[in-house]
């Protein structure tokens, strides 16, 4: 079995949090050693890391990065394993051997699609386990109502088949679908807790922004958490909460203070993007959350909406176009405080919403690299990481690098214990741990994406190993590596 030493390089272990000078001797799939003293094995491969940080591989929880492309973008931002949790995909059997029959570049693995199953009850759309297929249901406002108790019945019962089948929780897109009954939702989460598997969810709207929801989103997830003990996770906190992620920060802990399993998550940009056919970005609703139609930028084109009657026209036309949403500025101080109190939140996790890579020609994939010109994304499916790295360390220091690698690796990790027992072998550096580390360079580490030019990779990532493998070495990208493997939940 082929060994390797990464020769002196500062290992983080976010488990023990420790950062020392060490050799980490990997075997196979695993770290097998972690030696302060030089390890000597003549028929090892010797790789000298000096000078760099040696953690585990970032966790993403929440990436619709289901692509070759898209994938080896989130390799030079050091991620090892990228889950699509927040919105899942249905059937789950299908998600995961079309994956593992294209390959794939970092360990991959899906929620159970709550949108898919109540759109095939709701609306009798049957679902593709297809990201873009679940994109095309949210402008259509069939499944967006409250269920029968028979349809609720059937609906449910397609999330504990998914369950059954490995699904790694259950991921709940509330905010496009945020006149449904709140019942449905603890419904929901009883499922869950009886599973004992998390949810995720893209909360509904504030009280905020409106006045008639039902029930304020964030506050939803509290209830629902201490009514059935469920373990609650809250998605993307910066760009549901806007303005008013301060008072929703105060809300999930007083919850967490109070013995709720509630865990947050955020990205630190003040640009979100979704379906332009989103029930929130509906002309009439944008005011409320602060924002215009000049805040809406559509993908590719680089459209950006000048008006009502505009946003109007581009919604009817193609309900499922990717756009950007400016709910923050990042040129203004006060909105930046905002970002960074989303990430310094205590235990907040660090997850990109990484979106597809699109081109203009509408291909779905390439193994091509550099990637063909034209392809267009959020700059956060690049430079998530590395540009919380770059905010979090480097400029603001408000985190040192084992706590960072708590926030990337470690707590991501953890959340999923209970669910995958793969992971429990991940987030961490030491004997038995799998061999997804990130070798990187902590002067340089930064992301490089913008608006403009959206996958250009991050900076400073100098190694990624993948089970092993190497994915970047010497910050090269391997072509033929596609070591990636599923991350599956035990049967529920």
């Amino acid at each position: 079995m082929d060994r390797t030493i990464l020769r002196g390089g500062r290992v983080i272990d976010p488990a023990a949090r420790t950062a020392t000078v060490a050799d980490v001797l990997v075997q196979g799939d695993r770290v097998v050693n972690v030696s302060p003293v030089p390890i000597l094995d003549s028929a090892a491969t010797l790789i000298d890391v000096s000078g760099l940080v040696v953690g585990p591989g970032f966790v993403d929880l929440h990436s619709h990065v289901h692509s070759i492309a898209g994938q080896r973008l989130q390799a030079f931002d050091g991620v090892t394993t990228n889950l699509d949790l927040e919105a899942g995909l249905m059937p789950i059997e299908r998600a995961y051997a079309e994956a593992a029959a294209s390959g794939r570049v970092l360990n991959y693995g899906f929620s159970a699609s709550w949108t898919s199953a109540r759109g095939q009850v709701l609306a009798g759309v049957e679902p593709t386990a297809s990201f873009a297929g679940a994109a095309a249901l949210l402008g259509d406002v069939e499944w967006q109502r409250s269920s029968s108790p028979t349809e609720l019945t059937a609906w449910l019962g397609l999330l504990e088949r998914e369950l059954a089948a490995g699904a790694l929780g259950i991921g709940v897109l509330m905010g496009y679908a945020p006149r449904s009954d709140p019942a449905e939702y603890l419904a929901v989460a009883r499922l869950a807790a009886a599973a004992g598997t998390p949810t995720y969810t893209h909360v509904r709207e504030l009280i905020e922004v409106d006045r008639t929801t039902p029930v304020d989103g964030s506050s939803e997830i509290v209830i629902a958490a201490a009514e059935t003990g469920a373990a609650m996770h809250h998605c993307h906190v910066n760009s549901t909460s806007k303005r008013h992620v301060d008072r929703v920060l105060a809300t999930l802990e007083a919850a967490q203070s109070a013995g709720s399993r509630v865990t947050v998550e955020a990205y630190p940009y003040g640009m979100g993007s979704t379906s332009v056919g989103a029930f929130f970005l509906a002309p009439e609703r944008l005011s409320a959350a602060g924002l215009t139609p000049s805040s809406i930028v559509m993908l590719g084109t680089g459209e950006r909406i000048a008006d009502a009657r505009r946003l109007r026209e581009v919604r009817a036309a193609d309900p499922a176009a990717t756009c950007f949403v400016e709910f923050l500025d990042e040129r203004d101080e006060a909105d930046r405080a905002r970002l960074r109190s989303a990430l310094a939140y205590p235990d907040a996790i660090v997850a990109s919403d990484a979106m597809p890579v699109e081109w203009p020609d509408h291909r779905i994939d390439t193994r091509e690299w550099p990637l063909p010109a034209g392809a267009s994304t959020h700059p956060r499916t690049a430079g998530t990481f590395a540009r919380s790295l770059r905010l979090m360390v480097r400029e603001d220091a408000l985190w040192d690098w084992i706590e960072a690698f708590r926030r990337c690796s470690y707590l991501p990790s953890r959340l999923l214990d209970d669910t995958a027992p793969a992971m429990r072998r991940k987030g961490y550096v030491a004997a038995g741990a799998d061999a997804d580390l990130v070798m990187l360079d902590p002067a340089t580490i930064t992301d490089n994406a913008t608006t403009a030019d959206p996958v250009r990779p991050s900076s400073g990532v100098r190694h990624l190993m993948v089970g092993g493998t190497f994915v970047i070495r010497d910050g090269e990208l391997d072509l033929g590596a596609y070591p990636g493997r599923a991350v599956r939940g035990e049967p529920r």
